[in-house]
């Protein structure tokens, strides 16, 4: 047995951590870069240091090269989480796991349409929602949107109902999304029902995992 347990140790050892999937740089601090690794919290990683698989080689004002299995990517502030090359994409193309914030809410980098977007799950929306100003970044056209009516906590307003071609969260990429557009600026991107029933969601703890229905 004792035999067994050290060839496991070692074993496990020669493994490693595993490598991300997806990476991306949410912001820089006196020099480190705050990394969102697989839709995970951000953590402070210095230049040199490695987090997840994920090692710092530079930072600039406004982005940070990093190093994963050989290869090196360009990270941009505030941009899409990138897929980092050599990965075998597996079935992360249909799971995506993520980790609830401090405040309980999963947030997670992604896509709308091509343009990077910061989304918040909600399961009590019905559809994925954003703001005017967002919209209009990612180039929506509301001029020929369908009008609606929703009710908010301030009383009811005067939204757009819209269909999403992509959105696209980890390396997950659904097409023809339902969302609706509200005129007020929003702090992120409404993760709705629209997006979310195509999921099986599974809550273990602080972690949340989907796995594709359709």
């Amino acid at each position: 047995m004792a035999a067994r347990a050290t060839l496991l140790a070692v074993c496990l050892l020669l493994a490693g951590p595993a490598q991300a999937q997806s990476v991306a740089l949410s912001g820089l601090l006196g020099g480190k870069a705050l990394l969102v690794v697989d839709g995970a919290p951000p953590k402070s990683v210095g230049v040199g240091q490695t987090h997840r698989g994920v090692t710092v080689i530079s930072t600039q004002a406004s982005q940070a090269v990093v190093e994963i299995g050989g290869k090196r990517q360009t990270l941009l502030l505030g941009g899409a989480p990138v897929r980092l090359e050599g990965q075998d994409r597996g079935e992360g193309d249909n799971r995506i796991v993520l980790q609830a914030g401090g405040n309980g809410h999963f947030m997670t980098l992604g896509q709308i349409n091509g343009n990077s977007a910061r989304f918040m799950v909600d399961t009590g929306a019905s559809f994925v929602a954003l703001g005017a100003d967002d919209a209009r970044r990612m180039g929506i056209n509301l001029q020929t949107a369908q009008p609606t009516v929703m009710g908010t906590a301030n009383g009811s307003v005067q939204a757009w109902r819209v269909k999403l071609s992509s959105v696209r969260v980890g390396n997950v990429n659904v097409h023809e999304v339902d969302a609706v557009v509200m005129p007020a600026a929003m702090p992120y991107v409404l993760l709705g029902n629209s997006f979310l029933t195509r999921f099986q969601m599974t809550r273990t703890n602080d972690q949340l995992v989907l796995e594709r229905r359709y």
